[in-house]
């Protein structure tokens, strides 16, 4: 394939690239960016492919974004991507804006039950027959003038893409095809949503572990470092580590020479945290007992797999019905939220993280399986 590159370094030609973009039935993206030692991501580059070319957008000279998100915006244009997770936290930093409606073509590859989380290179041998070279994903995305390798790459990685799309959107049937465009609608959904700085104690690995009391201070401790990371923009761990986090909560010294006993205290965090995380850890600790979150719930006991399991077997039989990857009926920690919603007597009612077609097809299945297991 010769790929036609044209480059797009002004909001002027944004703008009038975005006013032909919007009468299109889709367009393909991609990003290029840098995540080093930063919360945030820098964009280095945005890549769109139509069916008249291939168009490289430098982040580093364009200025209004405006068009682009009104495009994204438009529903009556697909847009297409691959594994776009970190794509979307990208576009909404410089856009504000995400891309709507959103067909995920590593998604799509599930509904067709050709393989489950499949790269981008490996989908385009499959489907193509087209074997790309290595990328340069590791590159520096923010140098000028990109290689004439990196500017082969970002280019590939949305021209095959065109072909990749309407490959597959060629082999899935209707319904399928809507339900790609629905899981796209939760993950674009999903990726809108704003950490609460201090409800994300809750993530922190054996937060289980710790009493109500040690809770609150474990939530003081993970909300303000995470106001840090945004506002310093590094990542997390360059304030505090989680492990430390959760050990600080755990032990809640109240001198330096306590604090550096706590395990895996850099010095580094000592002398520029240390005073900070004592009082922080000294004010939770005044907290009267109707501010401390509720313990958070134990990890299933072991003879709940064998339930699991069963569950699990709703979804497959299913999936396998519809010949579609066993992975992409059923997560893991939306059966397990099922399961707490009643174990180990019941009744149970279906999360509302079971949504939209799964929900439909499913939704019953789960239920009568749980009532077989009492």
């Amino acid at each position: 394939m010769t790929i036609q590159i044209n480059w797009i370094s002004s909001d002027s030609e944004l703008a009038e690239h975005c006013t032909y973009w919007n009468t299109l039935a889709f367009i393909a993206l991609d990003t290029e960016f840098i995540r080093v030692d930063t919360f945030y991501p820098i964009a280095g580059l945005l890549q769109v492919s139509d069916d008249r070319g291939t168009y490289l957008l430098d982040p580093l000279l364009i200025n209004d974004w405006q068009p682009l998100a009104q495009v994204f915006e438009n529903q009556q244009v697909v847009k297409v991507l691959h594994a776009c997770n970190e794509d979307l936290e990208v576009f909404l930093l410089l856009l504000g804006a995400l891309p709507q409606p959103l067909f995920d073509t590593q998604v799509a590859a599930g509904y067709l039950n050709i393989g489950f989380s499949m790269g981008y290179s490996r989908l385009v041998q499959q489907l193509l027959g087209v074997e790309l070279p290595k990328g340069e994903t590791r590159s520096d995305w923010l140098q000028r003038p990109l290689t004439d390798l990196q500017v082969l790459y970002a280019a590939q990685d949305t021209a095959y893409l065109v072909d990749v799309y309407q490959a597959l959107a060629q082999q899935l049937s209707e319904q399928k095809y809507a339900w790609v465009l629905e899981d796209g609608a939760a993950l674009a959904a999903a990726s809108a949503q704003d950490n609460e700085p201090y409800e994300l104690w809750r993530t922190v690995k054996l937060a289980w572990k710790l009493a109500p009391q040690q809770l609150a201070v474990l939530r003081e401790l993970a909300g303000w470092r995470e106001i840090q990371a945004r506002k310093r923009d590094v990542p997390r761990n360059h304030i505090v580590r989680e492990s430390t986090l959760w050990d600080l909560a755990a032990k809640q010294p109240v001198d330096m020479a306590q604090l550096a006993e706590i395990e895996d205290m850099h010095p580094r965090i000592l002398r520029k945290e240390g005073a900070t995380l004592l009082s922080i850890i000294k004010q939770a600790r005044r907290l009267p007992e109707e501010h401390w979150p509720a313990a958070l719930p134990e990890p299933l006991p072991v003879e709940a797999a064998k339930v699991l399991k069963r569950l699990r077997k709703v979804g497959l039989e299913l999936g396998q019905k519809l010949d579609i990857a066993p992975e992409l009926m059923l997560r893991k920690k939306i059966l397990e939220e099922l399961l707490r919603s009643g174990y180990p007597d019941g009744p149970y009612c279906l999360p509302a993280s079971l949504q939209g077609w799964r929900r439909e097809l499913m939704g019953d299945a789960l239920l009568e399986c749980l009532e077989g297991a009492q």
